[in-house]
């Protein structure tokens, strides 16, 4: 839909999707063209709501229907896409939960593991070696070619507050911070143009336009939210063993947890309940299987209670 605007250029507004999914303990996200395009289309007038006209482009392209779905953020910055130069585009960008099913399209959809964009994001093993070898020697070369001594401090701070030393102190929540730091200091492909490209870009798939930093958002909103709201259950198969359910909250945080206190806090909260199966298929002991007790959530938050994160020593 293209709104007029007194005395400016014409404003289109684009509805993206970051449609997330796990399999084998990895997080998928569904992309279009060769893993280069989220999801998207321009709301149109036939859509009654911006909702509808989101499900109605995502069932389009990839012809896989939508469940839980939730308004993320609107990206309004100028010469954001390259796409419309005459025109202002506005994304309103939604972040939707779902399992992995075939999908198909003209527009090439697949899915893709989102830690092939954001490499430095997977701690699960450790600290991603990325950070400390690369990132950060390279962040701090930046920092240093600062003019003003202000601006040197500034960037050291948020250096510090977003990447730590690359082996403590990691924030799983600030991928979007992180992103957006790298793309500030040209370290990223996506701050690069046709004319003047980025000569030693980070490993990373890139996207068009900016597809990786909507991605990133839905990343970091996910991260937060499974902390105090049991959305993991959107994303898991009806019974699953409790080892099953850790793997899955692990690979979303790109954190190992605490086996103990995360089987004490999952009673404690009382979120899932045996069904008298048991599992064979855990490569060990058989294990109990249980399912998600949807009566007892009802728009239950986790008590505020934090996941049990293992912090790298």
């Amino acid at each position: 839909m293209k709104l007029p605007a007194a005395g400016a250029n014409a404003v289109m507004i684009e509805l993206n999707a970051v449609l997330v999914a796990l399999t084998a303990n990895e997080p998928l996200v569904l992309t279009l063209e060769d893993g280069s395009l989220l999801p998207s289309g321009p709301f149109e007038g036939e859509h009654p709501t911006l909702q509808t006209g989101l499900r109605a482009w995502v069932e389009q392209q990839t012809h896989h229907p939508l469940g839980y779905v939730e308004q993320l953020y609107t990206f309004a910055d100028r010469n954001r896409t390259e796409r419309h130069r005459d025109e202002r585009v506005v994304s309103i960008s939604y972040l939707g939960l779902t399992r992995e099913r075939l999908s198909k399209g003209s527009r090439d959809p697949e899915w893709r593991n989102w830690y092939r964009y954001f490499p430095w994001e997977d701690w699960r093993a450790g600290p991603a070696p990325l950070v400390p070898k690369e990132i950060l020697p390279r962040l701090r070369k930046w920092s240093d070619r600062a003019a003003e001594p202000a601006l040197k401090r500034d960037r050291r701070q948020r250096i510090e507050i977003n990447f730590g030393n690359g082996k403590t102190a990691w924030n799983e929540d600030l991928v979007l911070q992180r992103y957006e730091l790298l793309y500030e200091a040209a370290l990223v492909s996506e701050a690069g143009s046709p004319r003047k490209p980025v000569a030693q870009p980070l490993p990373g798939m890139t996207m068009r336009h900016d597809h990786r930093r909507i991605l990133a958002t839905g990343i970091a909103r996910l991260r937060t939210k499974i902390k105090y709201r049991p959305i993991v259950f959107e994303l898991m198969p009806d019974e699953f063993t409790l080892l099953q359910l850790q793997r899955a909250v692990e690979a979303l945080a790109g954190q190992p947890l605490h086996k103990p206190n995360f089987r004490r806090l999952i009673d404690q909260q009382g979120l899932v309940e045996e069904t008298g199966a048991i599992s064979a298929e855990t490569g060990g002991r058989p294990a109990k299987l249980y399912r998600f007790r949807r009566e007892v959530v009802l728009e239950r938050a986790f008590g505020g209670s934090k996941l049990p994160l293992t912090r790298p020593a």
